[in-house]
């Protein structure tokens, strides 16, 4: 179940990222793709960016 949906200007606020940064992750799958919620809207659940968010702190994407 879908806690809230966040749209792309919540999305950058929450995660420091800027647009192009975050569909850059998205094409390279470092970052969750957005769900469909409307015919031109787009929104990114609650979950998923939690759980990016719990990827990033675990230190799977850090550099080596």
């Amino acid at each position: 179940m879908v806690k809230k949906i966040y749209r792309l200007p919540e999305v950058m606020s929450l995660t420091g990222l800027s647009r192009s940064s975050i569909y850059l992750r998205i094409s390279v799958q470092e970052f969750p793709k957005p769900i469909k919620i409307g015919r031109r809207a787009v929104g990114w659940s609650e979950d998923s960016l939690i759980a990016w968010q719990a990827d990033i702190m675990g230190g799977s994407h850090a550099n080596s």
